[in-house]
């Protein structure tokens, strides 16, 4: 009886071949994980000065414009508004609101007195000076009352913080933060070349603002 020789299984088979392919391919990369990064802005330099309630009064000034605006409309102050022009109107600031160092012929407006005052009060011009030395812009109002106090950068430059102290006519000015009773807080913008605005809100509400144009030297 002839014997035939067994035939191997082909799965055997299959296996060796398998493993050649395998290592004729190139394996793909995965695509490298993306990576959180996280950024920690640094506070402005005028929010480590103010006390969180004039910090708070700043951020709120969008607000208190508004409300301040509505009211002197309602005494029927929109006439007097109107003929203020950008003075009065908060969307009105140009970049670059830094104002060069010299004397200014200034004016104020306070809007929305509170009551019984009147909702309307003007001043008639008065003398401010921009000071420049080594802790930057100073600025000081010699106006029904005197203020004196230091100009602070902001993001963007399309504004400036104020910090300062408000004295009566012939008192002295104190700095900011030596008593809360007298600090003042604002901001001031650039309406136009050589012209700016000093906004300055009450803390019982309503608003000063001050014009403020260079002086001819």
């Amino acid at each position: 009886m002839i014997r035939l020789p067994l035939r191997r299984p082909l799965r055997l088979l299959a296996a060796p071949a398998a493993a050649l392919l395998a290592g004729c391919q190139t394996l793909a990369t995965p695509p490298p994980r993306p990576q959180a990064s996280l950024v920690i802005e640094e506070p402005e330099a005028w929010r480590g000065q103010a006390s969180p309630a004039d910090a708070a009064l700043i951020d709120r000034l969008p607000a208190l414009w508004t409300a301040a605006l509505a009211q002197a409309r309602a005494a029927r102050f929109s006439r007097r508004i109107a003929a203020e022009g950008e003075l009065l109107d908060p969307s009105v600031a140009l970049p670059r609101a830094a104002p060069a160092p010299g004397p200014y012929a200034c004016r104020a407006v306070r809007l929305a007195v509170p009551a019984p005052r009147p909702r309307w009060e003007e001043s008639g011009d008065f003398f401010c000076f921009v000071g420049a030395g080594p802790d930057g812009l100073s600025l000081t109002v010699d106006g029904p009352q005197r203020l004196g106090g230091y100009l602070q950068e902001e993001k963007g430059g399309a504004r400036l913080i104020f910090l300062g102290g408000i004295a009566p006519r012939r008192g002295a000015l104190s700095a900011y933060g030596d008593d809360p009773a007298t600090d003042a807080v604002g901001t001031l913008e650039r309406l136009a070349d050589f012209r700016y605005r000093l906004t300055l809100p009450g803390r019982a509400g309503g608003l000063t603002v001050y014009e403020m144009v260079a002086a001819p030297r």
